[in-house]
Parts: structure tokens; sequence; C-alpha cells
């Protein structure tokens, strides 16, 4: 049997990003501080953008966009669609003048030095370190995407604080790509991130050792219960019908495990948080203010134009400054998208959220990604960039925007309680037993229930881990 190579053709459609959208999708994720760091680098780089002075006469962002849009939209009417819009400008002239050092050259370009803190070196994050993992492997885009998403949902800790589902919708990619990809993440360093609680962490890390389907395992698969309330190796032993000197063994195996594997990597520091919207009351109810004070005002180049002469000029002039053109008109209508995509999430907030922010957390409701999606008619993956490391002056505190998305459980009544206001309960209900007798899990779901919250032990039990609440054992042994 021979191996036979051919060549053919295949036909596919698969999104393909332009420039334009990539820079879009960059500017959507950054910050306030960060929006600033780009818009200076982009002043530094592109002469035909200039930051506007307080003298009044200066083009404001938006009246630069509409008045270039006016212009070409005109030009378009009035040329000829095959005619070189640039070809009956001299551009030579403005190098000419720019460059030369005589008497007629204008004053010399100011920019502002960086700042001390720029060369400070920062320490590297847990999502730096995945992402810079998934950047030197070689993976499909849909799984990459969904991998990118994973890798943005973990907490301090490494573990998933997010369902799949929510993953496949922020990614766009296929449930099964998702899987995959949470594999991928699984397996890379440390061990243990990506893991959807602390008993995936040590199986994930077990796996890894080869010591998955061995006595560790078993204790951490099978055993899970009495592994947490401190049973005795005998009884684990007997449990699993293993002899005492290999559950000894198993057992300090586990020990040296890592229950927080992205702790190595978190950053222990204040961080400086500078809102990028405000919720502010006003007799009609709450509305959004953009913290836009100490942002560069941007226009275009008005000397820059008076500086062209007509006359004749090199291909290579005239494409340069066409392209350095269309990047100044291109940022500017990118900046003002990402102001209003912002603007238009945080307005789905206050429409959601109006029981927050008139009366506190007690009065926060579920909010999915997906439902503000479409509401305001984006990709999920868009509302899930615009809140990312993005906070709020509310009345209540700053809040990051990310805190306002919780998914929700059935509450009393039939209504929907966010996930976060279940946990703090829980908490509450633990804080208050009786030292003497702990409550168990069972007990806590038992008294939800009665409550009209509908949840099971085992959720309970994970929701106690998620807070680092010790198990009823523990906390026996630790008040007794």
């Amino acid at each position: 049997m021979f191996m036979q190579q051919r060549l053919g053709l295949k036909l596919a459609q698969k999104p393909v990003l332009t420039q334009s959208l990539r820079q879009l999708v960059k500017l959507l994720a950054l910050n306030k501080l960060e929006l600033k760091e780009e818009i200076n680098q982009e002043l530094v780089e592109n002469p035909v953008l200039e930051q506007a002075t307080d003298d009044g006469r200066e083009e404001s962002l938006d009246q630069a966009v509409a008045k270039e849009t006016e212009r070409e939209e005109a030009a378009d009417k009035t040329s000829d669609d095959s005619a070189d819009a640039f070809s009956e400008i001299d551009l030579s002239a403005f190098f000419d003048d720019y460059l030369d050092p005589g008497p007629r050259a204008p004053a010399q370009e100011v920019v502002d030095k960086p700042s001390f803190e720029t060369f400070l070196s920062k320490p590297t994050t847990l999502t730096d370190h995945l992402l810079w993992q998934l950047s030197m492997s070689a993976i499909a885009a849909p799984i990459l995407a969904a991998a990118e998403a994973i890798v943005g949902n973990l907490n301090e800790d490494g573990y998933l604080m997010t369902d799949l589902d929510e993953i496949v919708a922020e990614s766009g990619s296929s449930p099964a790509d998702v899987e995959r990809a949470l594999e991928i993440v699984q397996q890379l360093d440390p061990l243990g991130v990506g893991a959807q609680g602390l008993q995936d962490c040590l199986l994930i890390q077990l796996r890894a050792e080869e010591a998955g389907n061995g006595v560790a395992g078993a204790i951490v698969r099978d055993c899970w219960q009495q592994l947490q309330d401190g049973a005795s190796a005998e009884e684990i032993g007997d449990a699993l019908d293993r002899p005492v000197e290999h559950i000894e063994i198993a057992l300090n195996v586990i020990r040296h495990l890592d229950p927080r594997p992205g702790q190595r990597y978190a950053v222990s520091e204040t961080r400086v948080v500078e809102p990028d919207v405000q919720f502010v009351k006003t007799p009609d109810g709450f509305r959004v203010v953009l913290n836009e004070d100490d942002m560069p005002d941007l226009r275009l180049n008005r000397s820059y134009r008076a500086l062209l002469k007509r006359g004749a000029s090199t291909t290579e002039v005239r494409g340069y400054i066409r392209d350095r053109y269309n990047s100044a008109i291109q940022l500017l209508r990118n900046i003002e998208q990402r102001r209003q995509t912002i603007h238009g999430v945080c307005n789905a907030i206050v429409r959601r959220q109006p029981g927050f922010l008139a009366d506190g957390i007690e009065h926060l409701r579920p909010m999915m990604i997906k439902d503000v999606a479409e509401e305001i008619g984006v990709h999920p993956s868009t509302v899930s960039r615009a809140v990312a490391n993005k906070y709020a002056i509310t009345p209540h505190g700053v809040y990051e925007l990310r805190f306002f998305f919780t998914e929700g459980v059935q509450g009393p009544s039939g209504a929907a309680l966010p996930l976060m206001l279940l946990k703090r309960k829980v908490k509450k209900m633990i804080e208050d037993e009786d030292p003497r007798k702990p409550l168990t899990d069972d007990k806590i779901s038992a008294m939800l229930r009665a409550e009209g919250v509908h949840v099971t032990r085992r959720t309970v039990a994970k929701y106690r881990e998620d807070m680092n609440i010790p198990s009823t054992h523990k906390r026996r042994r630790k008040k007794g």
C-alpha cells in the first residue's frame, strides 16, 4: 500500500480581524491608565496626531472625527473614484520644513519623558505567566480564544470561577473547543490552575505525577469527605481496603501538593485604581458619567496640513502621509467606539441594578454577561472586555465592573439570589453557629432550603471551600 500526496483547494469561512478591529479590541480591554499610555505612545509615533491645548481653537476628538468624515464624504461626491486625493498636494515641502534645522523650522517637538515608575520592574502575574505559555503553543484559534477566556476568569488561587457555558458565550468557541482549552490550561505551569475546586486541583497535580490512579488519587477521589474531616489512616485504609502503610505514604504525597497554585504569582503590593466611570445620583435616578477629566484631548494637526503645498511629490511621501492620516482617524474612531461601548454597558448596569445603587450590596441582583450583550446589541466577548480591569465609583464605594455580573440561584419566593449573596449567607450562618456544635454542610443546606434557597450539601461544601472556611470537624477541633 502506497501513500499518495495530492494538492487540492478547499473553501472555508473563518473570521478575520482587520487592523482597525484588532485595535478596537485592544483599546476596549484597556482601563483608563492603560489607555492614557497607549494614547501617549501614539502621539509620539504619529506626527499627524497631537494633543489639543486650552486656547479654545483646537478640535476635540468628536469634532475632528466628524469634520474628517464630512471631508471624506464630500471628496467622494466631487472627485473621480480613480483619482488619488493626495496626488494634488506637495508633501515634500512638509518634510523639508519639518526636518530643516534652519530658521524656517518649526519649534522642536516636545515629548514628555517617561515617568520614573515606567522603569520599575513589575512582578509577573499569574495571567501573564499563563498567557505567555499559551503564546508559545501551537493551538487552533477557537481553542486559543477559549483558553485565554479561561485564564481571564481564574481567581488568585488559580481556580476557574466561571461555568464553562459562560466561557462558550464569552469566547465564541464551541463547547468541545472549550473543554479542550480547559485541558490545555490545566497542563500549564503551575500545575493545578484551571481547577474547579480544591479536589479537582489536587487530582490535576496527581495525574501529572502519574499518581492519579494510585492510592493518593483514590483517597482524593473516593474519600474526599473523610480527608477533609481529618480521618485517620486506619479509617481511610478500611474504606479503600488498603494497608495502612500505603495510606500513610499516599497522605504524605497529598500533603506536599499545592492547594493554591496561583498564589505564587499573587501580587501583594497595593494596587493604584483610577475609576473609569461614576454612577451619579440624580432626581430621576442614576446616570453614568465617564471619568475623562485628565484624558488627552486629541485632534488632527492643523499646522501639518498648512505646511503641505501644491506641487509634485514622491509616491513614498504620499504613501507615508496617507498611512499616518488613516491611522490617526482610525484611532480617534476606535477611542470613541470604546467610549460608547463602556457607556452602553454601564447604562445597562444602572437599569438592572437600581436596588444596589440605591440601598447597597444586599439588593444586588443576578446579571449575566450574555443578557447585557443582547440588550445593547454586541457580542458577549465585547462586554467581557469592556468590564475587564475597570472600576466604577458608586454611592457604596469603588467596585470593579465585573462585580455586578454574577449568576443566580433559586431564592425565596421564586426570585433569583446572586451567588455572592448566597456565599455571604453561608458565611454568616457559620459565624453565628454554636462553637461546641458546628453546623454540618447538610444542616446548612437544610436551613437554606427552609428559606426557599435550593442548594445541595455538595454545593454548600464548594461555597465553603471557595471562602476558605474549614470543615465541620476542623471547626469543632479548632474551637473546642
